[in-house]
Formats: C-alpha cells, sequence, structure tokens
C-alpha cells in the first residue's frame, strides 16, 4: 500500500463525516426507518460500493440482537454472508492487549510508568531509539515515537510471494529499529505503532510467564464465555462459516487474500464473530473486565496525529481505545481492525448498553477515494446504529 490513506486503512483507523441535518422550523418531519431497517439499508449501501460481502450485528439496551448481511462470502459460488461468520479480528485486538496489561496493572504486577527497558533491557536501541525513555503507557497510547517496519505487500504478486512467511516478535522489534523514530519525544507526539502492541505483547509474556494470548483467553474470553473468539497462531485458516477475504490492488485487480499468516502473528492471529466483538465491547466499558481507576486511566485520551485528524474528525486515542462523537451527542468507545482483506469497524455507548459491529470482507485500498467510501460509509452505520432509539429486531 503507498498511500498514507491506505496505510490508514491497515492500520484500522476509520472516518466519520456524517453531516447534520438541517430541519426547518414548525415543520413536520416524516418518520425515519426503524433501526432494523436503517442496519439493512447500511449494510446494502456498503455492498453497493463493490465490497463483496458485508455483515453486521447492533445489541440495543435490553439485549436484543439486530443482524444483516449483504453481498456474498464467495464471488466464485455466490454463496451469501453468513450473520454469524469468523473473521480476522485485526488491530481490534490491541484493545484484548490493552485490558490484560491494565489488569496487570491493579494487580500491581507492573506499572504504566515502567520503561520498556526495566522489562526488556536493551531490546529498544539504536537509530535514536531508547527504551529508558519509552513508558508502558507511552507504547499503550501510540506516543512512542517507535515507527512501524512491518513487511507487507503492495501488489498480488508479493502477496503470493509473502503470504505465509512467519517472523518472530523479535524480529519485528529489530526490523523497527533499524529505523529512526517518529519526530517527537515520548509523549509528546502521536503516530500509530503495531511495533508498540509487539513491545506490548513480550512485556506480558515477561510479567507473567506466560505468553499474550494464553493471559488473553485466560483474563477476558474465557470469563465471559467468548468462544467464537480464537488466537490462530501461524494458520492460514479460519474457522467456518467465514467469508472469503478480498483485496483490491487496481481496476480488474482483485484477489482473494483469506489464506495468509499475519505478519504479526502473535498479536493480529484472532479471529471473532459480530457477536463475540459486540459482547467483548460491551463488557469492557460497562465495567466487567477492569476496575473503575483502570477503565478511567483507558479512557483518558490524546489527539492523534494531523494525518488522522483529516480522516477522523475530533477522534481521540486512550490506551487501546478509540473515542469519537457521536452525531446525536456524546460519544463512543471503538478500535477498529484491518488486515487481509477483513475491514472491520465497531462502536459501543459510554455505558456500554449499545453496540455495533460492522465486517467487511473486502478491503477497496487501491485508491484513496475508494479508501474513504468505505469508511465513511462503515462509519455511518455505526453512527446510525448507536444514535437509535428503538431496539426492534427484523
Amino acid at each position: 500500500m503507498t498511500s498514507n490513506l491506505r496505510k490508514l486503512q491497515v492500520m484500522a483507523l476509520g472516518v466519520v463525516t456524517l453531516l447534520a441535518a438541517e430541519v426547518a422550523p414548525a415543520v413536520a418531519q416524516p418518520a425515519g426507518p426503524s433501526p432494523a431497517e436503517q442496519l439493512r439499508r447500511d449494510t446494502k449501501a456498503i455492498h453497493a460500493l463493490g465490497v463483496s460481502g458485508v455483515q453486521a450485528r447492533v445489541i440495543a439496551p435490553d439485549g436484543r440482537q439486530s443482524v444483516a448481511t449483504s453481498g456474498t462470502a464467495d464471488l466464485n459460488t455466490g454463496r451469501p454472508v453468513s450473520s454469524g461468520g469468523y473473521f480476522r479480528m485485526a488491530s481490534t485486538s490491541k484493545t484484548l492487549v490493552a485490558t490484560v496489561v491494565l489488569q496487570l496493572e491493579a494487580e500491581g504486577r507492573l506499572s504504566l510508568d515502567d520503561t520498556v527497558d526495566q522489562w526488556l533491557p536493551g531490546v529498544v536501541r539504536g537509530n535514536g531509539n531508547d527504551g529508558s525513555q519509552i513508558t508502558v503507557r507511552h507504547l499503550l497510547q501510540h506516543t512512542s515515537a517507535i515507527r512501524d517496519a512491518l513487511p507487507g505487500y503492495t501488489t498480488p504478486k508479493e502477496y503470493y510471494q509473502q503470504r505465509h512467511r512467519i517472523y518472530e516478535p523479535e524480529q519485528l522489534v529489530e526490523l523497527a529499529m533499524g529505523h529512526k523514530p517518529k519526530g517527537f519525544s515520548p509523549g509528546k507526539g502521536w503516530a500509530y505503532s503495531n511495533t508498540g502492541y509487539i513491545l506490548l505483547d513480550l512485556i506480558i509474556r515477561k510479567a507473567t510467564g506466560h505468553p499474550a494470548h494464553q493471559e488473553i483467553n485466560n483474563r477476558v474470553l474465557r470469563p465471559l464465555g467468548l468462544d467464537q473468539t480464537r488466537w490462530m497462531g501461524t494458520s492460514p485458516t479460519l474457522p467456518r462459516p467465514h467469508a472469503q477475504a478480498y483485496q483490491l490492488f487496481g481496476p480488474g485487480s482483485r484477489v482473494n487474500v483469506t489464506d495468509q499468516i499475519p505478519v504479526d502473528h502473535a498479536n493480529l492471529a484472532w479471529v471473532t464473530t459480530t457477536r463475540d466483538e459486540n459482547r467483548f465491547l460491551r463488557a469492557l466499558l460497562d465495567g466487567r473486565l477492569l476496575p473503575a481507576r483502570q477503565l478511567a486511566r483507558m479512557k483518558r485520551t490524546v489527539a492523534v496525529s494531523a494525518d488522522v485528524q483529516e480522516l477522523w474528525p475530533d477522534g481521540r486515542y486512550g490506551l487501546g481505545l478509540v473515542e469519537r462523537p457521536l452525531r446525536c451527542g456524546g460519544t463512543y468507545w471503538s478500535h477498529e481492525g484491518g488486515d487481509g482483506g477483513y475491514i472491520t469497524l465497531n462502536g459501543v455507548t459510554d455505558d456500554g448498553r449499545r453496540s455495533a459491529v460492522v465486517s467487511m470482507s473486502e478491503a477497496r485500498g487501491d485508491t484513496e477515494e475508494h479508501i474513504l467510501e468505505q469508511e465513511n460509509a462503515a462509519s455511518a452505520l455505526i453512527e446510525h446504529a448507536l444514535c437509535a432509539r428503538d431496539s426492534s429486531t427484523p
């Protein structure tokens, strides 16, 4: 992916460009569609852009669920999209990692002010990188200034060459250390860094004696009964059912990219469903996973970089959690994910009572226009769902 917009899509940062409708005074407005009908319209609107498959699920405050699908799960067979289909969680798993780190802090097993060097001596070194100046909080909030250097593919040929290549976390950190930091001191700026979360995985392993995915399973997934969220390791496949994932590289260049090993398999090899992702976000925001003090720390946000602000007006980043404004008032919390053709947006209200997840099985990353269209349409679905007042089910 060559453009900044394309990179941001992989990093799973969304954009909201809804405008408030002008209402003439004293003129009665027709009733809008029900939330269930709006969800159907929104999934169809995403599919109409050229996205092959879309599935969405909304959970209302009373627990009732609305689901909608559009498009196809397989362009060759035309089979329908399953509302319970698996997809790669991608960067939404950063919220899982952050939750475990904050649980460890609550237990007194680490501090957010601990430096990387205290846990991983000598790992962050070279080219101006200094682990003695970077804290756990900096890693969680993307304020470490550590650059991303993850290998990736920008053409179909590169995809077929690299899709089964395996990198260990230490190798990926070493690649990042070959680059100078971003142009700010730790804590004095913001730049999205997958490498920072690789380091957090390593710190969890050092603090607990177990891999991060095992701690996530024991501390988050099992207590919540999220049996549809699984760590796949170096497996290039997903559980069934799942939609085939496609990447649009250019006109006439749509490639099925389902079969691949996530380059950061230790951190990004999670698969999930819209059911489980909704349930996780609701449990996090309603206080079932973190003590009040740690949840409050997770929700202390900072401004993101200027380039992201262009795509994501007024968005802010906490500790593995994104805050966005709602057109109907207040804010919501989310963490999008995009990897290997799957693009997923999500959101949950501040009280954890209403949530929405939309997963798309195609990344239209060939042009800036397509990226913006896809992100805008998915963001509109989340906004409509979270601002709805009716909890009716389709």
